[in-house]
């Protein structure tokens, strides 16, 4: 049960991350900043995009416990440690971005064992009972 739960919390951190992600998105592409208003909108689509692809492979193959998807959703981490350290958008403060990190490292490290040894299920098929694949629904 204890591992059920650190995969059910950690598809949650990383859909909070996506959300956020999508938010912004959303924000930036119908109320840009003055400026290029083309490309602020571009960035705000492309944003929208990483934000909706984030959470369906955190609300399916994540809950699902593939492998793949704990290995793409990575990217969350380095992309807000990125923006961290190099002073990129958005915002100046920065406290969203620590937040978002430590958001995406908690999902995917509290069920990390869930993906990778530890556990009964991790191993088998997708097609077997219990499997790696399966979804029962009690993520």
């Amino acid at each position: 049960m204890r591992t059920q739960m650190a995969v059910r919390v950690g598809w949650i951190c990383l859909l909070v991350v996506s959300a956020g992600i999508l938010g912004f998105g959303v924000v930036l592409a119908v109320a840009p900043p003055a400026g290029d208003g083309a490309l602020y909108r571009a960035d705000g689509l492309a944003s929208c995009g990483l934000g909706l692809f984030g959470a369906l492979i955190s609300v399916v193959p994540f809950r699902r416990r593939e492998r793949w998807a704990w290995f793409v959703l990575w990217f969350y981490p380095l992309f807000w440690l990125a923006h961290l350290v190099f002073g990129l958008p958005p915002g100046k403060d920065h406290v969203h971005q620590v937040v978002f990190i430590a958001l995406s490292l908690a999902g995917l490290l509290l069920p990390m064992r869930m993906f990778f040894g530890g556990t009964a299920g991790v191993g088998r098929a997708p097609s077997q009972p219990g499997g790696v694949g399966e979804d029962t629904g009690r993520s």
